[in-house]
């Protein structure tokens, strides 16, 4: 059984590492409702079933606000537990609207900082794969990598996902 989460914790790994469900259950320790703030948007069929598993995957008691911009300001308007699922999608609406991603991470950290309840952030590490090729993927990989630490210096607990193991990097179990 997992303990509640503390004020913040930031959930990182590769690709079906098993960052979401551990992330579910850590707010699930809490009490309900809990608010899933998404970030995906569903532009494409894969796209919709990856999604469509996350929601069924969920107990009922959550709550599900889809947030693929406005991060900051849905973490700042939820009250309870919030997990943000997920910081990288999150930050590759931004770039590919244009919009300020320094500015809007700023906000992100500030609305945690004062959230009502626990948050629990999840984010895709890329920077442990080869350089991409191209100035854009380079550009949201330097990005990833900037938002991820700056939340960690801020987060309590920080874990890192490896097949479906959590390895404690900051905080307590």
């Amino acid at each position: 059984m997992l303990q509640a989460a503390p004020r913040m914790t930031l959930v990182l790994g590769g690709a079906r590492s098993g960052k979401s469900a551990y992330a579910e259950a850590l707010i699930e320790a809490a009490a309900p409702p809990w608010r899933y703030l998404a970030t995906a948007q569903a532009f494409d069929d894969e796209m919709r079933a990856r999604i469509a598993l996350h929601r069924e995957r969920r107990s009922d008691g959550w709550i599900t606000v889809d947030a693929p911009m406005a991060l900051p300001e849905a973490v700042a308007a939820a009250a309870g537990p919030v997990l943000v699922d997920c910081l990288t999608l999150w930050l590759t609406n931004l770039i590919l609207a244009e919009a300020d991603a320094e500015a809007a991470s700023l906000g992100l950290r500030a609305a945690c900082r004062a959230a009502a309840g626990p948050v629990v952030l999840v984010g895709n590490e890329v920077g442990l794969g080869i350089v991409p090729d191209n100035a854009l993927a380079r550009r949201f990989r330097d990005a990833a990598g900037r938002l991820h630490q700056q939340l960690a210096a801020e987060a309590d607990r920080v874990v890192f996902m490896v097949a479906g193991l959590p390895m404690i990097v900051k905080g307590q179990a």
